[in-house]
């Protein structure tokens, strides 16, 4: 895959070769420009739990809702807990967290369907967003995994719970998304000691100072999914914090900011791909 991340409109960029391959699927992660809410949340903000004004969150996600041709009612949306939950869509819940907070899936950190006309999305602003997507049986899906996600393998548990419905981890394409660089996020003994007990094989942070250490959450995703016998993965190398013309980061902003929106869907009913 050479540009995994191709921007599609000022909104968002698409995963490029997932849609070219398939012409209903709808694979995506937002900037934060283009929208209607100001500092410091400007201006493309898609997350209700900020403090933001709902009324310019809404407006912002009917704005990508048009762009990419998927209206707010085939949406479905979670408060994120920094968990390893997982979920199975239906079209019975459509609109959940669309339009609104209250009615978003509670404690849940990833999603995943097969069915048609649903957009599966999560919030970040440096937490890593993972992409799935199975060609043969058209199942797809995303999990949101800052560090506890990741130390709790939630990536892996999407795996566990697709292997429950048939797809062997061979079958699966993964995509890491936009989220913090090693060099941009930096934390102490407390994480690195529950980092240490997850990577067998890889090292994904370097010490910079007593106590303080780059760690690289984009390569301990891939070693988790490697180990769960997932072998194609693609990464951005689009860090949220040093991209700050496109993207908001928690970092970087202090921890007052807004939040980019990773998203995947079927427009129609599932068509199988040939690749």
């Amino acid at each position: 895959m050479s540009k995994i991340f191709v921007k599609k409109t000022e909104r968002y960029y698409s995963i490029a070769d997932w849609e070219a391959s398939n012409n209903l699927l709808v694979a995506g992660f937002t900037t934060k420009n283009g929208g209607c809410s100001e500092m410091p949340y400007s201006s493309l903000n898609m997350g209700y739990h900020v403090g933001d004004d709902e009324q310019c969150v809404t407006k912002n996600r009917q704005l990508l809702a048009q762009d990419i041709e998927m209206p707010l009612t085939t949406w479905v949306g979670a408060e994120q807990t920094h968990r390893s939950n997982i979920i199975k869509i239906t079209g019975a819940d459509k609109g959940r967290g669309a339009a609104d907070y209250t009615s978003a899936f509670r404690d849940t950190d990833g999603f995943y369907t097969n069915e048609k006309n649903i957009l599966l999305t999560l919030c970040y602003a440096d937490c890593v967003p993972i992409y799935f997507y199975a060609p043969a049986s058209g199942y797809i899906g995303m999990v949101h995994a800052g560090w506890k996600g990741t130390v709790a393998k939630i990536a892996a548990e999407m795996v566990t719970k697709w292997q429950a419905e048939g797809i062997s981890p061979e079958e699966i394409k993964v995509v890491i998304g936009p989220s913090i660089c090693g060099g941009c996020y930096i934390v102490d003994d407390r994480i690195i000691d529950q980092v240490k007990q997850v990577c067998a094989h890889s090292m994904p942070y370097r010490e910079v100072s007593e106590g303080q250490y780059e760690l690289d959450l984009k390569k301990l995703n891939k070693s988790i999914l490697q180990e769960a016998g997932v072998k194609d993965i693609n990464i951005s190398s689009f860090c949220t914090s040093c991209a700050k013309e496109d993207f908001f980061s928690h970092r970087r902003d202090q921890g007052k900011t807004g939040r980019l929106m990773s998203f995947i869907g079927w427009k129609e009913a599932f068509v199988q791909s040939e690749s």
